[in-house]
């Protein structure tokens, strides 16, 4: 996940920030300072799937709490469900997520300076990513679907 962050330019080893601005890259003056800034990566990275996917199951397992709401008779049984558990992890992923966003965002600017600023070409990492979370909602979305038409129509 780390190395599309990383491009060898006219300007020599650039790092391109996910959530970045557009076609702006950082030129990476050492070997240590690259493996620094991978270290930094992989720690955001895992940091920010650990909240997503911790997130699905504490606010599936919250969400399973009210039951007794899904039992009542009502047309609405597969939105209520998903409603009750996409508000729970709204909250429970949220306020993790934007403290790890901002801390992110000033984190990163420790590594560069202004000076080291240059622009790159071809596709951003940022657009990769939103490639890649794109698919990753999606299949969280599938998953969620498949979850509340099984609640729905299973034998009661």
């Amino acid at each position: 996940m780390v190395d599309p962050n990383f491009r060898n330019e006219k300007a020599g080893r650039v790092v391109v920030f996910p959530g970045d601005r557009r076609n702006r890259g950082y030129v990476v003056r050492s070997e240590a300072d690259e493996q620094k800034i991978r270290s930094f990566l992989r720690m955001f990275y895992f940091a920010h799937s650990s909240i997503l996917f911790l997130g699905i199951f504490l606010s599936s397992a919250w969400a399973s709490n009210f039951r007794p709401a899904w039992e009542r008779p009502s047309a609405f049984v597969v939105l209520r469900a998903a409603g009750i558990f996409l508000g729970i992890y709204c909250l429970v992923v949220g306020a993790p997520y934007f403290w790890l966003w901002t801390s992110y965002k000033k984190a990163f600017l420790s590594f560069t300076s202004a000076q080291d600023e240059v622009l790159v070409s071809g596709k951003s990492a940022g657009q990769r990513q939103n490639f890649i979370r794109a698919g990753l909602i999606a299949f969280v979305g599938l998953i969620l679907l498949g979850a509340a038409i099984f609640l729905a129509t299973r034998a009661k």
